[in-house]
């Protein structure tokens, strides 16, 4: 098996997801998008994971390179290549088959427990290992709609749509993959430091920390879930 990794900022590499392929034996092709890393192929892989970052999935204007990606990311969904996105993963996937990708209401940052599986989440052959309600780390200030096709797996109070699935396509606007150490470089980032001061305020950083470290679980739950996805999707 060969996948290919979609990364758009160094500090947002696939963590524990990247941990299961590496156990797993699975050979990746790390493609930093944002420092101008040729697009590969998607032909020649077997699998595609699609990381976060601080950009929108609107920002083609800024960012030439995103309307390639997200042309790359359509074709091979469509033509029924596996795909794992998360968070800007997610959103770049609901824009590549056409659903609307927009800034939500307030920007969403921090550990919350109210990310709720639906009913179709609760029978999906990935999400029915995660429990009823997540408890989860939310980086983000846009949202999408669900492309035409696609099927709700989780939603939230703030943000309805969380998790989706479109054929053998996974999108996650939450990060169950991050722990605290990561976490802590993401306030080097000028997008991620004004987010976490605009909604934490000031010893923001140090809560959201241990909120994680109180949370360990999640990484359990990151692991559980893009094994399943490998096995019950990838392997199909």
């Amino acid at each position: 098996m060969r996948f290919l990794v979609l990364q758009h900022i160094a500090c947002e590499p696939p963590a524990a997801y990247e941990d299961v392929m590496v156990e797993r034996g699975i050979a990746f092709t790390r493609v930093q998008v944002d420092e101008g890393d040729p697009l590969p192929d998607w032909r020649a892989f077997d699998a595609i994971v699609a990381m976060g970052g601080p950009m929108g999935a609107n920002d083609d204007a800024a960012l030439p390179w995103l309307a390639a990606e997200k042309r790359l990311i359509g074709e091979a969904v469509r033509a029924g290549t596996p795909y794992w996105g998360v968070c800007l993963g997610a959103q770049l996937l609901a824009a590549s088959l056409g659903a609307r990708v927009y800034r939500g209401d307030a920007p969403e940052v921090g550990v919350y427990g109210d990310v709720a599986l639906t009913a179709a989440g609760r029978v999906d052959p990935v999400f029915s290992a995660a429990p009823r309600s997540i408890t989860t780390l939310q980086w983000h200030d846009d949202t999408f709609e669900l492309p035409d096709g696609a099927t709700l797996l989780a939603g939230s109070g703030a943000f309805p749509h969380q998790a989706f699935v479109h054929g053998r396509a996974y999108g996650l606007q939450f990060h169950l993959e991050v722990g605290p150490e990561l976490a802590a470089t993401w306030a080097d980032v000028p997008a991620y430091a004004d987010a976490l001061d605009a909604v934490l305020g000031e010893g923001g950083l140090r809560r959201l920390s241990e909120d994680l470290a109180a949370h360990p679980a999640m990484a359990g739950l990151a692991r559980e879930l893009f094994a399943r996805w490998i096995d019950l999707v990838v392997y199909l």
